[in-house]
């Protein structure tokens, strides 16, 4: 079986990377959901992602789409330097959820979908804090105005659940999905 990746995102590769698993991409454009409740959107935009990149042959493809919900309203990716730190300051101090949907296509097959929970606490952001992250630009692209990864982890008091689900692609679920693909 070859794992295609339906996704630009580093993140996703760099992990997929680390765990020694081989695949190639094939990035996928769809119109994604913006609105609703927020494990549907993550479930339905993972899903479009895989049907869109098309399986064939042996191939499995891989949908991920991450998602920042607060209060059960979705805070995506921030269009310019203000809404990133308007996105911060609402996570101040809040704790928040991290939102992993997975879809795996298959030729000849229904698509198999789950979804990850993280909860993520962020720590009190004053000012000078979200000024210094906002102007690191690391927001850009980034669902919630930041990555965990980088230099948002000064911004975050702890988490509950599966840390690399908040980078972008949860590795538990997938293998819950696919226990065999660290073989294949």
């Amino acid at each position: 079986m070859t794992l295609v990746l339906a996704s630009r995102s580093p993140q996703r590769r760099a992990i997929l990377a680390q765990l020694g698993v081989a695949f190639v991409e094939r990035p996928s454009d769809v119109e994604e959901l913006e609105a609703g409740e927020p494990e549907a959107v993550a479930r339905e935009n993972a899903l479009r992602k895989a049907r869109a990149a098309g399986a064939a042959g042996d191939e499995v493809v891989l949908g991920v789409d991450t998602i920042v919900a607060i209060d059960g309203e979705i805070w995506g990716k921030p269009v310019d330097a203000a809404a990133a730190a308007r996105t911060l300051r609402r996570l101040s101090g809040r704790i928040h959820t991290v939102i992993g949907g997975v879809a795996l296509a298959r030729p000849g097959a229904e698509p198999q979908t789950a979804i990850a929970t993280t909860a993520v606490a962020f720590r009190e952001l004053d000012d000078a804090l979200v000024d210094w992250y906002v102007a690191t630009r690391e927001w850009e692209g980034r669902a919630g105005a930041y990555a965990i990864q980088g230099r948002g982890a000064a911004l975050v008091e702890r988490i509950e659940g599966d840390y690399l689900n908040v980078v972008g692609l949860p590795v538990a679920t997938l293998l819950d999905l696919w226990p065999d693909l660290l073989n294949a």
